[in-house]
């Protein structure tokens, strides 16, 4: 699982079908890469998010159908960082 804030949404004409019901979301990790999840908790921009990936995780959040294995897990509230 990877920590991240949502920068907005991702935009498309057409997709895979199985993307229809859900909103994709561009999110910048802390690691400084950049990934596109899908998200099922109504993320926004600004929020700050928790990716998990892997089709298991798919699976049981979002459905098999989907095809992206990033998957927006969590809203997170705060992260407690030890010195």
């Amino acid at each position: 699982m990877r920590l991240g804030t949502v920068i907005g949404p991702v935009w498309g004409a057409r997709h895979a079908d199985g993307l229809h019901a859900h909103k994709l979301l561009r999110i910048a990790l802390d690691s400084g890469a950049e990934v596109v999840a899908v998200d099922g908790l109504r993320a926004g921009p600004g929020d700050r998010v928790l990716v998990a990936h892997g089709s298991r995780v798919r699976d049981l959040t979002v459905g098999e159908t989907v095809a992206d294995k990033d998957v927006v897990v969590a809203l997170v509230d705060g992260v407690e960082v030890e010195a």
